[in-house]
């Protein structure tokens, strides 16, 4: 049985992309003229992802809190980072951000089509001139009015416990303006564990935290704001994960 929700999670993915191209692809369209942020465009693809979740019956997964009151003020948005499924769990916010994603994701049929043309931002991993071009993309779509969404640990831990966050984003909200909105996730562990593409049954939750200022902010501060983020994170990962009933710390289980 496991194996046939599996396949069935699987197909109807790639099904929901495939087929939801077209309705991107006009939407992008009838905005892309006069939509300089790919605001409209990028929040379609979102919803794609949001409609895989909705056909997935392994996953479970809810969303919570107040986001922005005004949608096109620019924020730097992070999270801890899990699992793929942080993606889709994300996803189901209800306002448009540009994600920053690995390079190679985006020479993915169809769904690195839409992530390119709605103006998503891609990372190269340990290239130097690849992270500034990703930082000077990411400015970009600041100043389009859209807000930026990042994963400061830069990839999924091995164990349960966060990785040390890197300066990326929190430099560019310093340089911005920008307030940093973070949002803590638990349960996406299970959804999909590091080194597999199984999809496995879940019950996951995403909640928004009250977002942290950094107008008046100077490089000097970045070390106290990027540790003031991670503890307000873990304390909210650590909340939801007890209300789920869910494990955040420790090593991965031996069957992941």
């Amino acid at each position: 049985m496991q194996k046939l929700l599996n396949a069935w999670a699987w197909s109807t993915t790639v099904l929901v992309v495939i087929f939801g191209f077209p309705v991107w692809a006009l939407v992008f369209a009838l905005t892309a003229p006069f939509d300089k942020g790919r605001y409209a465009a990028g929040r379609t693809f979102r919803l794609i992802a949001v409609t895989a979740i909705r056909l997935n019956p392994l996953w479970r997964f809810s969303v919570e809190g107040t986001g922005p009151r005004d949608p096109r003020r620019p924020y730097v948005v992070v999270s801890n980072h899990e699992s793929y499924a942080d993606v889709f769990l994300i996803s189901m916010f209800p306002w448009e951000m540009k994600w920053m994603a690995k390079t190679t994701i985006f020479n993915i049929p169809f769904m690195g089509w839409m992530m390119r043309y709605s103006l998503d931002i891609p990372v190269k991993r340990n290239d130097r001139e690849g992270a500034m071009a990703a930082i000077a993309a990411s400015r970009d779509r600041l100043a389009r009015r859209v807000s930026i969404m990042a994963f400061p640990e830069g990839t999924r831990s091995k164990t349960r416990e966060m990785l040390p966050f890197k300066d990326g984003a929190f430099k560019l909200a310093i340089e911005f303006g920008a307030p940093i909105l973070p949002i803590a996730v638990a349960g996406t562990r299970q959804a999909m564990a590091k080194g597999t593409f199984q999809f496995r049954p879940a019950r996951a939750k995403a909640r928004v935290l009250a977002p942290i200022e950094t107008a008046g902010l100077k490089n000097t501060d970045m070390a106290a704001l990027k540790a003031r983020t991670r503890a307000v994170i873990e304390e909210g990962r650590q909340a939801i994960a007890r209300e789920l009933g869910v494990s955040v710390g420790g090593d991965e289980p031996a069957t992941a």
